[in-house]
């Protein structure tokens, strides 16, 4: 299965012609080398893009001189906590609709009944709101700076924070945010002034026991122009319930997720009156769970309806498809995304849907542990995979690291999706017994290069990207709107880093943000974008995928050199189909549904 025959790779190319796209030809050698004999979809894509990396580094880390000074406490006290391990996750969002994204840090609190869960009995630290005051000069140059504004927006995340979600759930034009934790989440509704009210009430009845959400994902599963919510659980955990690990010399270690049960993750429908009901059963999702830590939304059969897949830590991954009556059917087995191609479950943490080779389906990229390395699943169009790590040259490159946050951008603006991951370890080194959380990583970019073959350039990534962190969440935007995208990074006990894109050659770039017949972000809608001398670029709006986390909703694309006005053909939540002819290209253009052609 993972390896592309000749004959299937011919029935690839002719499906990608017959949809239109203009890929460069088949080299039939290269094939023959690469073996005969497998099924004719997945195959990976015959780009024709040079190699042209700029030698300058494509990130500069500017978070302290930005105003993000956050630091992330896990509360960690030498007793080894499993949760210590798994947080924090952060959001992009812009929530008070001035046109530039605004960054959410979760936060944790000293763990453990001695002191009450809070250092001494003090107040615990809270999650952080941070407003983006960018500036736009004269000359064209931007200036970043945030500022803190939880106090002001009455946002009170006290809980042990670990991921965020958000989406505008009552369609009111503002963007609301969900907080999953260990324990219960919090939904804050955006009242469109600048502040936010806790709104935790209308999720409903909570289940019986301990809960610890991780990944979340609104989505409007049933197309009836309202969010509803998905959120993953993780496992059966209280810190009165925590096991005792040893590493193999028999020093203490953190345990691994198998001696906890999983917990069922949980679907929401947004009952249109600024409520949500529970249907994970009537879904047909309650039986069938694992321990969730990632969660990416997207139409991955074709059908025009919202199928969910989730990453679960250690048991096999599921992919449930929509079945267009409320219900829904879990195909991953079947589709080829439960496992790896070795044929046993791996601890899949990040995840993020991407149309990486253009031809107008999503392929899913998931972080996996040391050792593993990242799975690859290219998808054929109809919801069927073949994963494809070792062939793109990712598996090799993301042995050593452990991923958690990640996924796929246009580093470079070529319009080819290249991959960033953030990584930490879970397990202490045993080479040094006096660390109690030695678990840091250096941070890993992959830069699609040509057919589908992706080159490490961490090296040229800058120096942030060599300082190793216990990274956890990444969220994906542009957050000085200049085209390229920006990740904000999220550290397990440590500080937030902001990686800025100072990527030296300029290419042009198209950005869309899609609104409904709601005023709010259509999340879900796909869009292809045309160029008038055969270029072809699929992409996604989406605030779900990576680890925990919420990034930018717009649409993002680079064009490369390409100058003129592409036609931008956009498929909607709806199912409605609309072109847009002529969009500008160099800045950001607001589509609404139901003003194309």
């Amino acid at each position: 299965m993972s390896r592309v025959g000749v004959l299937g790779v011919l029935g690839g190319y002719v499906r990608l012609r017959h949809r239109g796209l203009a890929l460069a030809p088949l080299a039939v050698a290269a094939l023959l080398v690469a073996g005969c004999g497998a099924q004719n979809h997945g195959a990976l894509p015959q780009s024709s893009r040079p190699d042209v990396a700029d030698p300058a580094a494509w990130f500069a880390e500017r978070a302290t001189e930005t105003g993000l000074d956050f630091v992330h406490v896990n509360g960690m006290s030498g007793q080894l906590y499993y949760a210590e391990i798994i947080a924090p996750g952060v959001g992009l969002l812009d929530y008070d609709n001035d046109g530039d994204l605004d960054v959410f840090l979760v936060q944790g609190h000293a763990l453990g009944a001695a002191n009450g869960g809070t250092a001494g009995g003090s107040t615990p630290p809270e999650g952080r709101l941070y407003r983006n005051d960018l500036e736009v000069h004269a000359d064209g140059s931007r200036t970043m700076h945030f500022t803190d504004v939880t106090e002001a927006s009455g946002i009170k995340a006290r809980g042990y924070g670990m991921g965020v979600a958000a989406g505008d759930f009552n369609n009111d034009g503002c963007v609301d945010l969900l907080i999953t934790a260990l324990g219960p989440e919090q939904l804050y509704k955006n009242n469109c002034d600048g502040t936010f009210s806790d709104v935790s009430t209308v999720l409903g009845p909570r289940r019986a026991g301990p809960t610890w959400s991780v990944s979340a994902s609104f989505l409007d599963f049933d197309r009836d122009g309202w969010l509803d919510l998905f959120v993953g659980h993780y496992l059966t955990y209280s810190i009165e319930t925590n096991i005792r690990c040893f590493l193999p010399s028999g020093g203490p270690n953190y345990c691994p997720p198998q001696v906890y049960r999983a917990q069922p993750s949980v679907l929401y429908h947004n009952n249109r009156d600024g409520t949500f009901t529970d249907v994970t059963a009537a879904a047909g999702m309650a039986t069938e769970y694992g321990p969730a830590l990632g969660v990416s939304t997207a139409d991955f059969n074709g059908d025009g309806w919202i199928d969910i897949y989730v990453a679960n830590d250690g048991q096999p991954n599921q992919l449930w498809i929509n079945q267009h009556d409320g219900t829904f059917r879990n195909t991953a087995l079947l589709a080829g995304v439960a496992v790896g191609d070795g044929g046993t479950a791996k601890s899949s943490m990040g995840v993020d849907a991407g149309d990486f080779d253009n031809d107008g389906d999503e392929d899913l990229l998931v972080m996996t542990l040391t050792g593993q390395g990242s799975d690859l699943f290219v998808n054929d169009g109809s919801g069927v995979f073949v994963e494809q790590s070792a062939r793109a040259g990712i598996r090799a490159a993301t042995l050593p690291l452990t991923g958690f946050g990640g996924g796929w951008l246009d580093i470079d603006g070529d319009g080819w999706l290249d991959v960033l991951s953030v990584n930490g370890r879970v397990t202490r080194d045993p080479a040094r017994p006096g660390d109690l959380f030695s678990l840091p990583q250096r941070r890993q970019l992959l830069r699609h290069v040509a057919n589908g073959r992706f080159e490490d350039v961490t090296a040229q990534a800058g120096a942030g990207f060599q300082r190793p962190d216990v990274g956890r969440g990444a969220a994906f935007g542009d957050l000085d709107n200049d085209g390229r995208p920006d990740v904000v990074v999220a550290n397990d006990a440590g500080p937030v880093r902001l990686f800025v894109n100072t990527a030296g050659s300029r290419q042009h770039w198209i950005g869309l943000r899609l609104i409904g017949t709601a005023p709010r972000d259509m999340l879900g809608a796909r869009v292809h974008i045309v160029g008038s001398h055969g270029q072809s670029v699929w992409r996604r709006a989406r605030a779900d995928g990576s680890y925990a986390s919420a990034n930018d909703p717009r649409v993002l694309a680079g064009l490369g050199a390409a100058s003129d006005l592409p036609a931008v053909t956009v498929i909607w939540p709806s199912g409605k189909t609309e072109t847009f002819s002529s969009v500008p290209i160099d800045r950001y253009t607001t589509l609404r549904e139901g003003t194309g052609r």
